[in-house]
């Protein structure tokens, strides 16, 4: 039977406090990671945020948190170039995986990161959901069904949370919605509801908080 997807509904008052206490925790960079033997122990949940270069990950990062430029933003695709840690209080790890789908970063550098990106995703035990961000202007691309397929194989749950929702007209909405639950339904690993987002003007923030302290 094919999975339904829908929208995530904005939290009840309770969820919404409980995601408001966890992110007014102050958000600290523990560290970039370039190796499995540099991995932080896995002493906490840890939710982790994949998404092709320029998707707005660091800004939705950053919104989350509550906290300007802690996951810096860049024009350049491909800068983000590690796995990089974040303590979000002392029970949870927020983890920026690198920019997927970027041209410009030599062959070998992105055979080394997909070969560190597969290790960390199968081998990673307390990593309890990743967020695999699409940009609302453009939908599922093919670089993007590569990690949801590498999801998939690592059996790791995955959400997928639309970006940059306030570029997009309401008509055009709705189209891309139905490309995006298509390319869903493909992926065993994929979690049925999809969250809509723009950390401009902070849609969705307080339902992304509420789904992470849920978990």
């Amino acid at each position: 039977m094919q999975m339904q997807f829908s929208l995530a509904e904005a939290p009840d008052d309770a969820a919404a406090e409980k995601g408001r206490k966890l992110f007014a925790r102050e958000t600290e960079f523990l560290k970039g990671v370039v190796a499995m033997n540099g991995l932080p122990d896995a002493d906490r949940l840890e939710v982790c945020f994949a998404g092709r270069s320029n998707v707005g990950k660091s800004s939705l990062i950053n919104a989350l948190t509550g906290t300007k430029g802690i996951a810096r933003a860049s024009n350049t695709p491909g800068r983000t170039q590690e796995i990089n840690f974040f303590t979000q209080g002392p029970e949870l790890y927020l983890v920026d995986l690198p920019g997927y789908g970027y041209a410009n970063a030599p062959l070998k550098v992105v055979e080394q990161w997909q070969k560190l990106l597969k290790r960390y995703l199968s081998g990673r035990q307390n990593l309890r959901r990743a967020f695999v961000l699409i940009d609302s202007r453009h939908g599922v691309k093919p670089v993007d069904d590569e990690i949801m397929k590498l999801l998939d194989t690592s059996a790791v749950t995955f959400q997928c949370v639309l970006t940059k929702a306030d570029k997009v007209k309401e008509k055009d909405r709705a189209k891309v919605l139905e490309q995006v639950k298509g390319a869903l339904a493909k992926h065993p690993a994929a979690y049925p509801e999809i969250v809509l987002t723009s950390s401009e003007k902070g849609d969705g923030i307080a339902t992304l908080r509420s789904i992470i302290a849920g978990l």
